[in-house]
């Protein structure tokens, strides 16, 4: 039985307790968090995607407040790390020294060379040390994926991708909204499409972007354009600008040689292949969400299983670069090379 702790219980712990208590052969023991109100605070509805636990068995676990003696005392095999990014290194690290395997929620971290130090540490100590980019494991966005790496449907002409939300009033204390510990929405939210499209078609040659900024000078909308070699247009746009009754909103439309492959988190069927030649159709991409697989992929490496190559550490780590790229694209709206 894999023993399981979740470090940082706000939305985002809650997601992964919900999609650890799911998984045979796993087990949650321990929760860490510093939050003395915790399992009141566990009750209240939060975050813009429904699916994090709204019921936690808090009489079956053991809690803690302090870090240090979690890590000394919880006796677990792996952790769940989502805590605030600006945290993410030292803490990723420190569990890792400890012989704890990780699950670090994405972003990596603020910049690249805590990045690094999150590499270095994983293979120093030989522990699994996995980024929380779910949208990889998202079932039509990976399905997409493999179309396009199979060149079925030819190859990508051009992409939209958005991800719309409004701002995110959830996060205790107002982390998410505060750029010294998230990163802001850029870091926070938009690297999903960023990270994307790394998988879909690689590090760009440059990056353009241009965002727009609210009353406090905190960026709230971007939208980037990833220069490619060749004359393909790949267009990704993020905000925290919509409306609280807007909610949220997850979509992309590739337009390939032979098809176009759209979706959208709103919509019913959310995903379409639309072939040139014949009728749309929506293609059967399994059970599970992005949560459940990547957690899912995260023991099974941990078992030493055979698993596909969905993410690296250093793919991880070019996200965080990619997306620096866009933040100083954005200063000036000049492209920004990633050589």
């Amino acid at each position: 039985m894999l023993r399981v702790g979740i470090v940082g219980f706000g939305f985002m712990g809650r997601m992964h307790y919900k999609c650890w208590q799911a998984l045979d052969g796993a087990q949650v023991v321990a929760i860490c968090d510093s939050n003395p109100n915790l399992v009141e605070d566990t009750k209240k509805a939060v975050g813009n995607i429904a699916g994090a636990a709204d019921e936690v068995d808090f009489a079956s676990l053991k809690l803690f407040t302090v870090y240090d003696r979690f890590l000394a005392e919880a006796g677990v095999d792996a952790i769940s790390l989502a805590l605030p990014t600006h945290l993410h290194a030292d803490f990723s690290i420190r569990a890792l020294e400890a012989g704890v395997h990780v699950l670090c929620e994405k972003p990596m971290a603020l910049d690249v060379d805590s990045c690094q130090r999150m590499v270095e540490a994983a293979e120093r100590t030989g522990k699994v040390l996995q980024i929380g980019h779910c949208v990889r494991f998202w079932p039509e966005y990976a399905h997409a994926r493999e179309l396009v790496a199979s060149g079925k449907y030819g190859r990508v002409r051009a992409a939209t991708l958005q991800r719309l939300s409004a701002p995110p009033a959830w996060a205790v204390g107002g982390w998410l909204a505060d750029e010294q510990r998230s990163g802001g929405m850029i870091l926070d939210l938009h690297i999903h499409d960023t990270d994307y499209v790394q998988y879909l078609l690689g590090t760009p040659k440059a990056v353009q972007s241009r965002a727009a900024r609210g009353d406090d000078g905190r960026m709230i909308h971007v939208v980037s354009n990833y220069l490619y070699d060749d004359d393909k247009v790949i267009i990704a746009e993020g905000t925290w600008a919509m409306s609280p009754s807007f909610g949220f909103e997850m979509s992309f439309n590739l337009m390939l040689e032979g098809a176009t492959l759209t979706y959208d988190c709103t919509r019913s069927p959310a995903y379409r292949v639309c072939p040139v030649d014949g009728e749309a159709f929506t293609p059967d991409v399994g059970p599970g969400d992005g949560y459940t697989r990547q957690i899912e992929h995260f023991a099974r490496t941990i078992r030493s299983e055979q698993v596909p190559e969905v993410l690296t550490l250093a793919q991880s780590l070019e996200s965080v670069r990619i997306v620096l790229a866009e933040v100083a694209s954005a200063k000036t709206g000049k492209p920004v090379s990633m050589d």
